[in-house]
């Protein structure tokens, strides 16, 4: 399937124009410029309360707003690497198709993915070949093939014929 770029909405367009203005080197200095402007003319104006009122208004509803704007931006960014970090999983034949959709899990179940890729990282750093991969699939492969070599030992089938006998 073929994506047409489609022709953004008046505010998309606004927002990144005014992420991307704000980011930048002029709007910093010119932020700058209003700041040393206010501090310059406090004597001018006996650092009233008004003259303090001014800044703080100020700051307080350019910040109000911008909050928005880089939320908006953010949110867009953030689906969009989202996109491309599911195109390559799709696409690696060695990687699982289960962790394409995991934004919607708990903190969590986050959490306890985090600590199984610690444990791959720390086996792939044990493995002699460094293109050797580790998924989630292969290790259930794997867990699942040690667990059929470990149910053939005697000390297992000692251990669930106890276990048995207890139970009943």
């Amino acid at each position: 399937m073929i994506y047409k770029k489609k022709k953004k909405n008046l505010f998309e367009k606004f927002a990144n124009w005014a992420t991307n203005a704000t980011g930048s080197s002029a709007a910093f200095i010119l932020a700058m410029l209003v700041i040393v402007g206010w501090i310059v003319t406090g004597p001018i104006f006996n650092y009233s309360d008004t003259w303090q009122l001014v800044i703080n208004t100020g700051t307080t509803i350019i910040t109000f707003l911008m909050v928005f704007l880089i939320q908006k931006t953010q949110n867009k960014d953030s689906k969009a690497i989202h996109l491309k970090l599911n195109e390559l999983l799709a696409s690696h034949q060695g990687s699982s198709n289960r962790i394409v959709d995991i934004e919607d899990l708990s903190e969590e179940e986050l959490d306890q993915l985090h600590k199984f890729y610690v444990q791959l990282s720390d086996l792939a750093e044990k493995e002699e070949d460094i293109t050797c991969t580790h998924s989630i699939d292969a290790a259930e492969e794997n867990h699942q093939m040690k667990l059929g070599q470990y149910r053939t030992r005697k000390s297992y089938m000692n251990a669930k014929k106890h276990t048995s006998k207890k139970s009943n």
